[in-house]
């Protein structure tokens, strides 16, 4: 069982690893993989969740557990007995609960020796990059930005001659 979020990244059983990217790769990513179905998934979110209306859930293998505090969110990872934990990162369950996040990290890292661990934000914060440094891997996918304009085109990608190429095709010089 894998996780392809990119073509040639992908995430293997047996390890936590923190991913920051776009809401749309991680729920393409979540979505594609119908193998997933076949397996135990367990989907944390805190608060509110950015993604979970999205997924595509239609197996019986997948619960959705929401903790409130970042106590109850060290108890749900602690009791999980799941294939694929995929934990939806909020930061608030942390405000005034920073103590807890080393802990948390090493429930992660602890819980990724039996599982596939994943920790996802779209950006990072203080709280992700303190869980992240428990992670067995930091993955960080970036948006891709539409080139719209010639001039963002052209400050990207530019060849010899102050021209950008893009199949085949050629774009003015801007000055």
């Amino acid at each position: 069982m894998l996780i392809e979020l990119s073509k040639g990244i992908t995430l293997h059983p047996g390890s936590f690893t923190a991913v920051l990217a776009p809401e749309k790769k991680i729920l393409a990513a979540l979505n594609s993989n119908t193998d997933l179905q076949r397996f135990l998934f367990l989907y944390i979110c805190g608060n509110y969740s950015r993604i979970l209306t999205g997924i595509s859930r239609t197996s019986a293998n997948f619960e959705v557990r929401r903790p409130f505090t970042a106590d109850q969110l060290l108890t749900v990872i602690t009791e999980a007995a799941h294939t694929i934990v995929f934990i939806e990162h909020d930061p608030t369950l942390f405000d005034g609960a920073g103590r807890l996040l080393d802990p948390v990290g090493s429930a992660l890292r602890q819980a990724g020796r039996e599982a596939l661990v994943i920790l996802w934000a779209p950006a990072s914060d203080r709280s992700f990059a303190a869980l992240a440094r428990q992670a067995d891997r930091v993955i960080e996918i970036i948006a891709e930005e539409p080139a719209h304009s010639a001039q963002n085109f052209h400050s990207r990608h530019t060849c010899r001659g102050g021209r950008a190429a893009m199949g085949g095709q050629k774009t003015l010089e801007v000055s």
